[in-house]
Parts: structure tokens; C-alpha cells; sequence
């Protein structure tokens, strides 16, 4: 059995991702163990090609972000959905002890999914604008300010850290499998995958 930092992304139901994450001390931001965890991270999130992974995703009850908006992503969607729930490039931004501010009451209310609830996604609302800070890792400046779907980004991830899954905040009504139509077509004969 393996154990983590795993290389693929806990479920819902796991409970470390019900957990509050805990602070990262001062004494470990730079200690081996950290920074093997941030790099399984980076790992995980570029296998999976998605945007963004909470430490407790991976299995680590520690709060650490990683997002990503890397060149090549807006072609896995319309250009009328990129502009409309405002996507942008995000360089890798790594956090240890983020802390979030709302810079902005507008709120955008768009399709959301994650990584550990796997092949489903709902419709959930978000801040445009948020201002996060933390330590930050490869590179990432101690502070960054997020819109659009940047800031959704942050929002999710930090929420992981406090035990918080979109499901949480989703509009019900909107909860979907993503693969509903394969499903039908295939006769039920379909698999959801959780490894890549």
C-alpha cells in the first residue's frame, strides 16, 4: 500500500481532506521533507494536466498550494467560455501558509470541479478578486493578486486547507457527472479513471 505524498489524488471521503490542515513552522519551511512534498505536488498537478492541488490532496495534512495556468491550457476550451469566466495565463504560484483577502465583493458563478471528487463538477460561486500571500516557493513572489478564474483557483485550493470542498459551496441543482452522455452511449458499460 502506498503512502503519501501520493502521486495521485485523494477522494472525497479520505478523511484527511476534512481535516484543517496544519501550519507549516517556521523551522520546516525549508526542510527536506517540504520541499519533497511541494515537488510531489508540482508532479501531481502537471500528471493530472489540471490547475491547481491542495497538500491534503495528495494525502499531507499541511497547508500548501500549488496553481497553475500554463500556456496550452485555453485550448482545451471555446474561446467564448475562456473570455466569459475570464481565464488567464497563471505561472506556477507554490504557498506555504497561504492566506486569502477578498479584494473585490463582485461574486461569478461558473462550473467547478476537483480533482478528488472525480468525473463531476457543479456550478459554485466565487470572489472575482483575491489577494493571497504566504511563503512563497519556486519562485512565487510572498504576494499575488488573482482575478477571474485565477482567483477561483486560490479560493479552491485554500479552501481544501480548511477542510472545505467545493461541494460544499455548490449550487445543488447544477451537481453533475461529467460523462452522463458517454454513459447512455456505452449502455452503462463506462469507467471513471483516477489515475493518469
Amino acid at each position: 500500500m502506498s503512502e503519501p505524498p501520493y502521486l495521485h489524488f485523494t477522494q472525497i471521503g479520505d478523511p484527511v481532506l476534512r481535516q484543517v490542515a496544519s501550519e507549516v513552522s517556521p523551522e520546516d519551511i525549508d526542510s527536506l521533507e517540504v520541499n519533497q512534498v511541494v515537488e510531489r505536488m508540482v508532479k501531481v498537478l502537471r500528471q493530472y494536466d489540471c490547475v491547481g492541488v491542495a497538500a491534503p490532496q495528495i494525502g499531507i495534512p499541511l497547508r500548501i498550494i500549488a496553481m497553475e495556468f500554463r500556456e496550452g491550457k485555453q485550448e482545451q476550451f471555446k474561446p467564448e467560455i475562456y473570455e466569459e469566466r475570464k481565464m488567464s495565463l497563471l505561472p506556477l504560484a507554490v504557498f506555504v501558509n497561504p492566506e486569502l483577502e477578498i479584494i473585490s465583493n463582485k461574486v461569478n458563478k461558473h462550473p467547478e470541479g476537483c480533482m478528488s471528487v472525480r468525473g463531476y463538477s457543479a456550478e459554485v460561486e466565487r470572489y472575482d478578486k483575491v489577494r493571497i500571500r504566504g511563503i512563497g516557493k519556486l519562485g512565487t513572489p510572498s504576494e499575488i493578486e488573482l482575478e477571474g478564474w485565477n482567483a477561483r483557483i486560490a479560493q479552491h485550493e485554500v479552501d481544501h486547507l480548511n477542510g472545505t470542498i467545493y461541494v460544499d459551496r455548490m449550487d445543488v441543482s447544477t451537481f453533475k457527472c461529467n460523462t452522463w452522455e458517454q454513459i447512455n452511449a456505452a449502455e452503462g458499460r463506462s469507467a471513471i479513471w483516477f489515475h493518469k
